[in-house]
């Protein structure tokens, strides 16, 4: 993706240099500053340090580098960040130190400049004081280290233009950010329940009611982390852990903040000593104690609407890298006992007092439900984000409701004109959750899986049927059930970085929501069985070659590439096309004869002696079940509709899911197929 946007970081210390390292590297033209020559070389030798360990564990290559290297210009002049389209601060955490670059920022970048900050102890608005274009001003809350961890806070203030907000949410989807849109509160979200989960673990240590070690170890298996409470703030920093506490404590009460021990951690300028024995009898104290904070909290700041319920379980496991959040642990431990825990929590602290939220669902008893479709409605077009980043966006049954129920609210409004498909964080949507099959393959429970894939096929040929255009919005890789659901649409806009793939040969089963059917309509049986096959990714530049794809362009151009396609009205998405014949030897290599050849173990055909080779080693890798079922579908729905088309996907369903080679390649750990045995 080319340069597009102009921004700037403010700081080159570790996070100011981490996140203009992530920006470069996503292809954003940026602008490093800092006060004087050394802090500013120290922070882009940390960036080049960084980028060529990469290379080092092949992360990179050393193009990609240079590349990324080359869009990053120092300097120690805050004039030249004039001609920025945002401009983030990143300086030391102190308000005047910040205010004062907001006030300097001011009389230097235009009006319509966007000022954010990277703040994580101040609120928002008190920083936007310092502006005087406040409506500009928005939080920015990136994670360590902010080239790897994918998480953004954008935190509005009350005087946060919608056009700041939408520019913020743009660049930080150019920079492969999933963003989580928070309340200017203290904390905000993330830190919210972090910083008090934490500073519970030294509550716990102060009291001697266990030592590090034992605390570590449990709150690992509690939480599914690598680190522990005490080695992530050794590794974050005791001055930062001690200073968000007290920021926390004073902001919100006694519960937040930084216990007596923590204050003489700090002082004595000393990691913790992580070293000693293991007492296995803590661990079920310890867990409680610490998921009580985690629960209580968030389900406050939930119900003060800082944030989601989604959000703040997003926010745990992509950037805490928790396995579960708050709302899912609840929910694993059972809504009782997680009142009950709760509830002991505000008995031992009576500033903290159990929300309205956890009440309400102790009463009714039922676990928290997970919202995972958003509709949004702008200048008569809906717009439907399959909103599930932490799992690629993967489709379950929830979600396929729930994207059936937005969608018929969409179709049924009589103001809107289209539906674009969408997805939250990078990627649009990796698949089905494969977890849903293993689970009821292993419970033997087929039907689940039936009606799964029925109620599928439903939703995606009521898509391609809707009398409003329906554009799929390609931005980012689609994998199996996602491309299926992307091929569904009446148009597809792409960018560069969107993909198409069919890897379900490779995992034991075969595409079950109709992408054969509709690739096949689209470029001939032949490279729909490449595709299928081989698994190879139909990238967008291609599959817009190909017709398949019916706008490709960049971000930024996607609303008005939209807007054309509904002005347009509906296009004949399956009109004859000339294939060109860059693709002749795809198509000679799975005619029917060769085809025959592949599913023997034999290589193709007529064709380049060395391609043929290269594609009977793929093929060979695959389940030799599931190639023989998708080949035999293909042919079959060549003279088919729509309908015989999913009836015939339908009726192999069973057959397939029940052969000893899905279960294998289901289980499989991505990229490693196992050795399939064809039963």
């Amino acid at each position: 993706m080319g340069v597009m946007y102009k921004v700037g970081v403010v700081g080159a210390g570790n996070m100011g240099s981490g996140v203009a390292q992530k920006m470069a590297q996503e292809g954003l033209d940026v602008k490093l500053v800092d006060i004087a020559d050394e802090y500013l070389q120290k922070g882009l030798d940390n960036i080049r340090q960084t980028l060529h360990q990469g290379v080092e564990r092949k992360i990179f290559t050393r193009e990609q580098v240079e590349d990324t290297l080359s869009r990053i210009e120092g300097s120690t002049k805050l004039e030249d960040l004039a001609d920025r389209d945002l401009v983030l601060e990143a300086v030391f955490e102190n308000e005047k130190v910040k205010g004062e670059v907001f006030g300097s920022l001011d009389g230097i970048c235009p009006p319509d400049t966007i000022i954010a900050t990277n703040t994580s102890s101040f609120r928002v608005r008190d920083l936007a004081q310092y502006a005087s274009y406040r409506d500009r001003v928005i939080g920015m809350h990136y994670f360590y280290h902010p080239a790897m961890n994918r998480l953004l806070e954008i935190v509005c203030h009350e005087g946060t233009s919608k056009e700041a907000l939408e520019k913020a949410l743009l660049i930080s989807k150019l920079h492969g950010k999933t963003t989580i849109v928070v309340k200017d509160s203290p904390g905000f979200a993330v830190n919210r329940f972090f910083i008090p989960w934490y500073v519970e673990a030294i509550r716990i240590l102060e009291e001697g009611a266990a030592n590090i070690p034992t605390i570590e170890v449990a709150a690992k298996d509690a939480f599914k982390i690598g680190m522990g409470p005490f080695e992530l703030i050794n590794v974050t920093g005791v001055p930062i852990a001690y200073h968000s506490a007290v920021v926390l404590g004073k902001e919100i009460g006694p519960f937040y903040d930084a216990p007596e021990l923590l204050r003489k951690q700090f002082e004595s300028k000393q990691n913790w000593d992580l070293g000693g024995d293991v007492d296995e009898s803590k661990f079920s104290m310890i867990t409680d104690r610490l998921y009580a904070t985690a629960i209580g909290v968030a389900a406050d700041l939930v119900e003060e609407e800082v944030a989601t319920i989604e959000d703040t379980d997003r926010g745990a496991k992509i950037g805490l890298r928790w396995r579960y959040g708050p709302f899912e642990l609840a929910n694993r431990i059972g809504i009782e006992d997680a009142y009950r825990i709760v509830n002991e929590m505000s008995e031992r602290h009576p500033d903290f007092k159990i929300s309205k939220l956890l009440e309400k669902q102790k009463e009714k008893g039922e676990p928290f439900t997970f919202k995972y479709v958003d509709l949004e409605v702008k200048d008569n077009i809906a717009y439907l984000t399959i909103n599930r980043p932490e799992a690629m966006n993967a489709l379950n049954p929830a979600v396929v409701e729930q994207l059936a129920r937005e969608f018929e609210r969409a179709e049924n409004d009589p103001a809107v004109k289209g539906i674009v498909l969408q997805a939250a964080g990078k990627e649009f949507v990796a698949g089905a959750d494969i977890g849903f099959f293993v689970k009821n393959i292993k419970s033997d429970n087929f039907n689940s899986v039936y009606e799964f894939t029925r109620r599928g096929h439903e939703l995606l040929k009521r898509i391609e049927e809707s009398p409003k255009l329906t554009i799929a919005l390609l931005d980012g890789l689609s994998l199996g059930g996602g491309s299926e659901l992307a091929l569904s649409c009446q148009a597809i806009v792409a960018t560069p970085g969107g993909s198409l793939g069919f890897p379900e040969t490779g995992i034991g089963i075969y595409p079950g929501l109709g992408g054969m059917y509709r690739l096949s309509r689209h470029v001939g049986p032949e490279l729909a069985k490449y595709f299928v096959f081989t698994g190879r990714t139909l990238r967008a530049k291609d599959a817009f070659e190909l017709g398949v794809v019916n706008r490709l362009v960049e971000l930024p151009e996607v609303e008005g590439a939209v807007k054309e396609l509904i002005a347009e009205g509906v296009p004949d998405k399956y009109k004859s096309r000339e294939i060109p014949a860059s693709y002749d030897q795809l198509k000679n290599a799975f005619s029917s004869e060769n085809v025959k050849n592949l599913l023997k173990g034999q290589q193709p055909q007529g064709i380049d002696e060395e391609f043929a080779s290269k594609t009977a080693r793929i093929i060979s890798r695959k389940a030799p079940l599931a190639l023989k079922m998708a080949n035999e579908l293909i042919d079959a729905q060549v003279d088919a509709g729509t309908d015989k088309a999913i009836e015939l996907e339908l009726g192999r369903l069973q057959e397939i899911f029940s052969t000893e080679d899905a279960l294998a390649g289901l289980q499989a750990p991505p990229g490693r197929p196992p050795e399939y045995q064809g039963r």
